[in-house]
């Protein structure tokens, strides 16, 4: 195991080879998955089924059967209210959108897709559900997001929103991507269709105004007279992604001094700069995919980007791009401080791969810590009844309540975190990364870093079942290893891999829910040196631990 960063990594796009859009397209439609082979089946993993139609991963069957197993899904548990219907700008996403539609008219569902062929962020699918389900015990909304978030340009991806508004848990994606398969195995037999125009001009099919309503609301979530009044300077950089078209109207409808620097929308995402390992990825927590924003730092107070589906966030300040831990920590600081109307027993909800510094705070607000494993669906629960004032993960995915405490998205939204940025900004006069400094100043300095490489799906499968008893060391970088975990603290669930803690640090070990790489996580309370060391014996643990296996 090891981390490989390409030498092309935070170089232009267009140095490295770019998708053949007509060829991802053509494959789309005529490449049949094969059921019997593992990697060419439906698979949920923490958010959605992703694939690319090249290697026949993501194609028009596979969506065909996802979307007649939700048909089902959704009749059984009784939900016959309208389905919410949103896409990203990424290539595959239109025609999987059309291929969704052509089932859900022929099952009779009540479709909701954008009032004018827009784009629709995944945050503004979530606010659109809960909107509509807002005291409402029959008649309910979910619905499909069709977003590979920030993958590669070449990727396609589906997940599934209950009437929660969140995304779908373990036991629903279970009973989906079962039915998907069968459809599959069945060459489709049991999937309802009829032609997409049939089903465009449907009387089920309705288009609803995402952008307009969320950017409406959106005043109940943040502070835009403090923000307008304190004449900052902010920009933004959408990534080419499902929010482009949000970002111009924000500033107008609440006089902002946000700049857009581009609207480019571009499906070989050719205007971003190439990632640790030299593939086009649309990571705003990724300093090598953030170059363009990094480079324009000097001309904002503050900037801000989002990733493709705009359910992820990266800030930028004078010091260049703010790690996303150090912004959850600072959000977690200035948010529960400044929000007097969420109740006093609104927790904290973090991620068990999300700094310790987050912990530090948390106590020093008298506030609980829910700490739960990698994957946005365990807080929206706690999102949705306010029992959590915010949900955050280490990958810059996060959501929090309205100012009365009730509740804006259960699912991640990255365009209420950026601009939150701009009002801690205005409310003390330094960006979040001083902000962070304080915090440091108040409890020491932590380090925290990731680590990733491509992984097998058979070295992913025997990461994911490591369990504690495999594990043979006794320290950790000179340091008694005082826990080993493979199950969240705050909820019992099984986190998907290991979790080893000292009291000088820690490592978590876990395979990617949605890429075929690994993940290692780890944070010294004492040095980036120490780091390191924490780092390298992480490895060496896993990999003896691997080999046993």
């Amino acid at each position: 195991m090891g981390t490989h960063t390409s030498p092309l990594a935070g170089k232009p796009a267009r140095e490295a080879p770019l998708v053949d859009i007509d060829r991802l397209l053509a494959a789309y439609f005529d490449v049949r998955p094969d059921p019997s082979h593992a990697a060419q089946r439906v698979a949920f993993g923490t958010s959605g089924h992703r694939g690319t139609s090249l290697d026949g991963s993501f194609n028009e069957w596979h969506v065909l059967a996802i979307t007649q197993a939700i048909c089902e899904y959704r009749k059984a548990q009784g939900i016959d209210g309208p389905l919410f219907l949103g896409i990203d700008t990424h290539a595959l996403s239109g025609p999987a959108r059309d291929s969704a539609l052509e089932v859900l008219a022929a099952n009779g569902v009540e479709v909701r897709v954008a009032q004018g062929d827009e784009y629709t962020p995944t945050p503004a699918i979530s606010h659109a559900i809960l909107v509509h389900n807002r005291g409402r015990t029959s008649a309910l909304a979910d619905g499909i997001v069709v977003t590979p978030s920030h993958n590669p340009p070449g990727d396609g991806g589906f997940k599934y929103n209950p009437a929660n508004g969140g995304p779908a848990d373990t036991a629903i994606t279970r009973q989906v991507q079962e039915r998907a398969n069968a459809l599959l195995e069945a060459g489709l037999r049991g999937v309802a269709r009829v032609a997409v125009a049939r089903a465009r001009s449907a009387a089920t099919t309705r288009e609803h105004d995402f952008l307009g309503h969320y950017i409406e609301d959106l005043g109940n979530v943040l502070d835009f007279d403090l923000i307008r009044g304190s004449g900052i300077r902010m920009g933004v950089d959408p990534l080419g992604g499902a929010g482009v078209h949000y970002w111009a109207r924000i500033a107008e409808r609440y006089g902002l001094a946000l700049d857009v620097v581009s609207e480019q929308v571009d499906p070989t995402f050719s205007f971003m700069t190439l990632d640790w390992d030299g593939q086009i990825r649309m990571d705003p927590s990724s300093s090598y995919a953030m170059q363009r924003l990094i480079g324009m730092k000097d001309r904002f107070d503050v900037a801000f980007a989002c990733d493709t589906d705009h359910d992820r966030h990266g800030i930028v300040t004078k010091a260049g791009l703010l790690p996303s831990n150090h912004y959850m920590a600072a959000m977690v600081d200035d948010l529960f401080r400044n929000r007097p109307q969420w109740g006093a027993q609104a927790a904290v909800g973090k991620t068990v791969v999300s700094s310790s510094m987050i912990d530090r705070v948390a106590a020093r607000l008298d506030r609980q810590l829910y700490e739960t494993p990698v994957g946005f669906k365990w807080f929206a629960d706690g999102l949705f009844d306010g029992t959590l004032g915010l949900g955050g993960e280490e990958s810059a995915g996060a959501s929090f309540l309205r100012h009365d405490g009730s509740v804006w998205t259960t699912d991640k939204d990255g365009m209420a975190p950026a601009l939150f940025a701009a009002e801690l900004t205005a409310r003390h006069g330094h960006d979040p990364a001083e902000h962070y400094r304080g915090l440091c100043d108040a409890f020491g300095e932590v380090f925290f870093d990731r680590v990733e490489a491509p992984a097998s799906t058979q070295q992913k499968k025997a990461l994911a079942g490591l369990s504690p008893q495999r594990l043979q060391a006794d320290t950790l970088a000179g340091a008694a290893i005082t826990w080993v975990l493979d199950k969240a603290p705050g909820n019992d669930a099984p986190i998907g891999g290991i979790k080893v803690v000292a009291d000088s640090g820690w490592f978590a070990a876990r395979p990617s829910g949605t890429e075929d790489i690994y993940k290692i996580y780890g944070e010294s309370f004492e040095s980036r040196d120490h780091l390191q060391a924490i780092l390298a014996e992480a490895q060496a643990i896993v990999d003896a631990a691997l080999a046993d296996g």
